[in-house]
Parts: structure tokens; sequence; C-alpha cells
């Protein structure tokens, strides 16, 4: 796939959910020093740092994106174009090999979480916690799912069809009968976009206010996502941006005079959050972060960005 096309397809959602994103971020990354008809190291370079510029303003909120490009970008320090080339094919293998090991090896961690007769809550569509469900089923448990449909652009009917075809009983709620749906859950399961370094979880909008419900009820919340959702941005001082998106999503011709908030992420509480599963294992928010820091460190050379 070209270049423009994958940034056209993230641009428009058509690619769905950040790990996704990430992956055919680096997959085009790929296929530009594949094509490039530079003959010089600086010229790769060039073509490099002109095609991750590219991707990133693509989707300024993806701090997956940006991690899973910036590793493939760190040290590359060839004398020879040829190596060059080679070297950065070979980690965009890496960073793809890595997403589908850490997502298995979540999902094994999650689905602990999962008992029979377990009745579990998700908002929006998570490709991680659809593996986490699938991951539970195989193990021969017997629980159902809870969701809600995502407005406006009804994600949560995605999960829906998802979890039926894997054979667990699901029940599709409207967004606003999500108190009705977490009142009789067991557990909260949600993605991530991006997590901060305070600990606050970015996801879809409504997240937030679910978490706050179902710690009204002592349901345990858990965001449920690879470490590299972590925005080391943040570190320096940036402040996450939450992505606004066009009011004719909710309504496509509404009368003059009336302004359409579609904020389409939020930041939920770290204090909502009973804990954070990734492939380090699950930690507290703030553990979390002091993990993410252990475990890459290579994140935190801010000349990367």
């Amino acid at each position: 796939m070209s270049l423009k096309k994958t940034i056209d397809r993230i641009r428009n959602l058509k690619i769905q959910g950040a790990e996704n994103v990430a992956k055919e971020a680096v997959k085009s990354l790929r296929e530009v020093v594949k094509l490039s008809k530079a003959k010089s190291v600086s010229g790769i370079l060039a073509d490099i740092y002109h095609t991750k510029n590219l991707l990133f303003l693509s989707r300024p909120t993806e701090p997956c994106m940006r991690n899973a490009l910036n590793y493939i970008l760190y040290d590359l320090n060839y004398d020879d174009p040829i190596e060059l080339a080679n070297a950065v094919c070979l980690k965009v293998d890496d960073v793809l090999e890595r997403f589908d090991k850490n997502q298995k090896i979540i999902a094994q961690i999650g689905s602990k979480k999962i008992r029979n007769g377990t009745i579990v809550f998700t908002h929006c569509h998570s490709s991680t916690i659809l593996e986490i469900l699938k991951q539970a089923k195989k193990q021969g448990k017997q629980f159902e799912v809870h969701n809600t449909e995502t407005r406006p652009l009804y994600q949560g009917r995605i999960t829906a069809k998802e979890v039926a075809k894997l054979g667990i009983p699901i029940t599709h709620f409207v967004d606003a009968a999500a108190r009705f749906a977490l009142k009789k859950a067991d557990l909260m399961l949600i993605g991530a976009d991006a997590i901060t370094t305070e600990g606050k979880v970015i996801n879809k909008i409504g997240s937030e206010l679910y978490a706050e419900i179902a710690n009204k009820y002592d349901i345990p919340v858990y965001a449920c996502t690879d470490s590299w959702k972590f925005d080391v941005e943040t570190v320096f001082g940036y402040e996450e941006e939450i992505e606004i998106r066009k009011g004719n999503e909710i309504w496509k011709n509404p009368p003059k005079g009336i302004t359409i908030n579609n904020f389409a992420f939020e930041k939920v509480n770290p204090s909502l959050i009973t804990g954070i599963i990734s492939e380090l294992g699950i930690y507290k928010p703030h553990i979390f972060i002091q993990e993410i820091k252990a475990n890459n460190k290579w994140m935190f050379r801010k000349h990367l960005f």
C-alpha cells in the first residue's frame, strides 16, 4: 500500500485501533525505504524522516505509532546505504513481531481476571480486549459480555459482532444505559489509546464516566494495552492532545445556532483504575510508568521527537 493511501486511511479512520495504525505506519516506512531512489545514507535518512513526519501528522494523538517509528529510527548509525535500508526493514519486522507477541502475553494475563460466571463490561472497540475474551473462551470459561454502542461512529457494534462470532453471549446497550450494563457486571475492561506520565489513561469518550460508575459499584477497572501506548512526550512537558472530530459525525445538518461538541477521547483519572494490564504485567498506573522507564530507556531520548 502506498504511503499516501496509508495516510488517508489513518486520517479517515479506515484503520481502526492504535496498534493497527502503528503496524500500517511501519509497513509504509519499509515500503518507502525499499522504493527509495536515494543512493546515499543521507538521502535515505531524508526519505525516512520525511515519511516519519507525514505519518506523525496523519494522527497526532497516536503515541503507539510514534513509539514504533521512533524505535525504528533509534541508533541508525550506518555508513553504507544498503546496510541502512536492510537495518530499517529488519527493525520493521521486529516491531510487527513484537506487537503480535505482546498481544498474546496480554491476553494470557488478562484472561486470568475472567472466571466462570463473570460478566465483563467493555466500551468501544479494542483488539486487545477481544484477544483477552478469546483466550478466556479457549480456556473453557463460561462468561458474558456487556458492551456499549459507542456513538457517534458505533465502534461498539464491531465489538458486539466479533464477540458474538466467538460464541460468547453479549448484550449490547445504548451509551446512556451504561449504568444498567455496569450494575450487573463483575469486571470492566477497556483498551487505551494513550497513557500519560501522570498515569492517566486516554480512551474513547465515555470511558471515565463509566469508570466512575464502576467505582461506585466496586467493580474493578482494568486498562489493557501494549506499553508502547505510553506517551513519552508528556514526560517532557507536552500536554497530550485530545482529538476533537467534526460535528457532522453527530448531526449532519443542525439548525443554526447549535454548536456540536465531538470530543473523541477523554482522560481517565488513575485513581479510578484498578490496574493497567500490559505485556509487563499488572500494575497500578504510577508503578506502570516506572516499569516503562526501566524497560524502554530508548524512549526517553528527547532528540527523537
